[in-house]
């Protein structure tokens, strides 16, 4: 049952990596696997058996969720915009006790805490704004070297709760060429990402390792001011009819499924 559920885990999580304006980050913080992930990557060799046993599964999930939404998550934005939007906000949502209680922890909470709460919200809503004015390039001439980057700078918003490796890719002209790789696995664009975000990854889960473990709560408050800033890219336009009720149910959905996938 742990394998299936972990897996579900993962199908998220590579949606969330397709998703523009989702962290994959926070999805790993809501459903409470964002700590045992890096321990299991960063000290792999330490106990292969058993971070092989925890990670297999969500990293099959990650392949299929980011092959199968490539498409599908695509299709359901488009023709049900409303109702997927609310699901991901409900899921959410659904984390935010957890990531309260996790964040206090290891000591107690200090009102200066809410300060990076703050810092981050604003930070987290100001990426939502930027996001509507980034131009989606189709350039599709990247050399091997650019590719790297953009692979090692997405990384930061694969490991960071938060920050949107969608927007970061905007940013870098390469989220069309992105999509397009993966959908038709498109091998001379994926292996140099690859190859980056694999590089980056593990420079930036050592670093993010570094300060939950020297300013655990801190950190924590900063995440969930990131987690709190990421709603705003996926509230839809609603009224206070029929569209709004399917909005609020749709959101009630998703608040509960995450009891279903939360640890």
């Amino acid at each position: 049952m742990n394998f299936i559920i972990n897996c579900a885990k993962g199908v998220a999580l590579g949606a969330g990596a397709i998703l523009p304006g989702i962290s994959s980050g926070v999805l790993c913080v809501i459903f409470g696997i964002y700590e045992k992930l890096l321990d299991s990557f960063l000290n792999f060799f330490s106990d292969i058996r058993k971070n092989s046993k925890f990670l297999l599964p969500i990293l099959i999930g990650v392949f299929i969720g980011a092959l199968l939404f490539s498409n599908v998550l695509n299709y359901f934005l488009s023709s049900f915009p409303i109702q997927t939007k609310s699901i991901f906000i409900g899921l959410i949502l659904g984390g935010i006790p957890s990531l309260i209680k996790e964040a206090n922890k290891k000591g107690a909470f200090k009102i200066h805490y809410l300060i990076y709460t703050f810092l981050a919200l604003i930070i987290g809503l100001g990426s939502t704004f930027l996001e509507n004015y980034i131009s989606v390039s189709t350039n599709m001439n990247f050399d091997f070297c650019y590719l790297v980057l953009c692979g090692f700078l997405m990384s930061v918003g694969v490991v960071v709760p938060g920050v949107s490796s969608t927007i970061i890719l905007m940013l870098l002209g390469c989220y069309s060429v992105y999509i397009g790789s993966v959908s038709s696995l498109y091998l001379p664009v994926l292996i140099p990402m690859g190859i980056g975000l694999l590089t980056g990854s593990v420079v930036f889960m050592k670093l993010t390792k570094f300060l939950l473990n020297n300013y655990y709560g801190a950190t924590f408050f900063s995440i969930l001011g990131f987690t709190l800033g990421s709603i705003s890219v996926l509230f839809p336009a609603v009224d206070f009819g029929l569209s709004g009720l399917v909005c609020f149910f749709c959101i009630l959905l998703g608040f509960f499924a995450f009891q279903f996938f939360k640890e």
